[in-house]
């Protein structure tokens, strides 16, 4: 068996890779037992089996040399796994997509202070591609002859486009009964699109097979995740960086496998760490649909037995019934002060049409949940309405049409005419007549 690289050959790769190609990446560390294993392939700890995330010895980075770079992910490449050279490697260029202040939510919600951190206008339309995007650049210096994943969808949407543009091969694998135009937006990409009768864990079970015994493969969540994992960092990053250098209050994440909830908060204790932001108290919001909600029902629980579940819910791009990460998620929620909730599939319905009726923003499902646990955690006085808070959008409700098609339509059809235009009703509802 192998990993990315043949074993017989991959502490001479290792030690063959090109001056700074993680750039202030130090090593690979255990999230457990703290123990360090040179930068490379591997994702789990030799010595507990513990999960491995990458560590650095971080330069002194200044605000005026974030503002001076790209207005994408690699205006943050001193905090990234990635080398000072990232932007001549053909990539989707993800990131710095904008936060709006969302004023008619908040009034609809209660809230004082309300923001969207709408990732949804990415190359692939999901946050997906800012994590896609430094498991690309990992994998090309890892020297990978194949970038693939196992998704949910959005993640195979991002490695799909992201391998095209990069000019390298891609095999991406989903579950059979993935939303259609989550299908066609990877198998547009790409000729190797590869579905799983299955769900999600199925799915990820096969990937992990595959990549110990293919040499070469770089599954991008897989033997490449501590790479992986990082992009989400730059969610932290730019929404401090947009709110002028300061944390939010609260903010509300959604939860799949937890990585990105979990990259967040790391981001913003790096950013304090570096004298960027002041250090000042935050609370953390992790958000599940009731059909999968493992972390949901331990932190009611008061337990940090997670335990996994057969995923039955409208959300699918939060549909992981075992979190890796779910752990940690349960950590981060209870240190901030935060919580874990979950919603009913009625009421992620319901929120993406609120969000898309007060702010002009049309979600999927997992942004439906996130915005629904929000109102749900408002609703519950779990959350202090006075407090600046910010709510993430991870993708566009184009990806999943079905979820509200039978709540939307046609107000009226009538004949072209005036008389049966005023017959209808919706002059009337519309407002005041000339």
């Amino acid at each position: 068996m192998s990993t990315l690289l043949d074993e017989t050959t991959s502490t001479t790769r290792r030690h063959g890779l090109r001056e700074g190609a993680f750039g202030n990446a130090r090593s690979l560390a255990c999230r457990e037992c703290g123990h360090e294993v040179e930068l490379g392939p591997s994702y789990a700890c030799p010595e507990c089996f513990g999960p491995l995330e990458v560590a650095y010895d971080f330069p002194t980075v200044t605000r005026e040399e974030i503002a001076a770079g790209p207005r994408n992910i690699w205006r943050y490449k001193a905090l990234l796994p990635v080398p000072t050279d990232i932007e001549q490697s053909p990539n989707t260029e993800p990131g710095f997509t904008r936060l709006l202040e969302a004023k008619n939510l908040a009034r609809e919600l209660g809230l004082e202070k309300l923001w969207v951190k709408d990732d949804s206008t990415n190359p692939t339309n999901s946050f997906k591609d800012r994590v896609v995007a430094c498991a690309l650049s990992a994998a090309r210096e890892l020297d990978a002859k194949v970038f693939a994943c196992p998704s949910t969808g959005n993640l195979a949407n991002a490695v799909a486009a992201a391998g095209a543009r990069a000019g390298i091969p891609t095999v991406v694998f989903i579950p059979s009964n993935l939303e259609t135009p989550k299908k066609v937006n990877s198998a547009v990409f790409t000729e190797k699109l590869v579905a799983v009768d299955g769900n999600y864990d199925d799915v990820n079970k096969l990937a992990s097979e595959i990549a110990g015994e293919e040499e070469g493969w770089a599954f991008v969540n897989v033997n490449v995740r501590p790479f992986y994992a990082e992009g989400s960092k730059t969610l932290g990053y730019e929404i401090a960086e947009q709110l002028g250098w300061r944390l939010p209050d609260q903010i509300v994440i959604p939860v799949a496998s937890g990585s990105q909830l979990t990259k967040v908060d790391k981001a913003f204790q790096e950013l304090i760490a570096l004298g960027l932001v002041e250090d000042k108290p935050y609370k953390v919001f992790g958000a599940q649909a009731t059909g999968c909600s493992p972390v949901s029902v331990a932190y009611k629980a008061e337990t940090d037995a997670i335990r996994p579940v057969k995923p039955d819910t409208i959300a699918k791009s939060l549909a992981i019934g075992n979190p890796a990460d779910g752990i940690y998620v349960l950590d981060i929620c209870r240190r901030t002060g935060g919580a874990v909730e979950d919603i009913t599939d009625d009421e992620v319905r319901d929120a993406i049409v609120l969000l898309a009726r007060t702010e002009g923003i049309f979600t999927e499902t997992a942004g439906g949940t996130t915005v629904g646990v929000l109102k749900k955690l408002v609703e519950t006085g779990q959350l202090d309405t006075s407090l600046e808070t910010v709510v993430i959008n991870t993708g566009h409700g184009l990806k999943t049409l079905d979820a509200v098609s039978d709540r939307v339509g046609a107000a009226a059809t009538i004949a072209p005419s005036y008389d049966a235009f005023v017959a209808s009703g919706i002059l009337r509802e519309a407002g005041p007549q000339s």
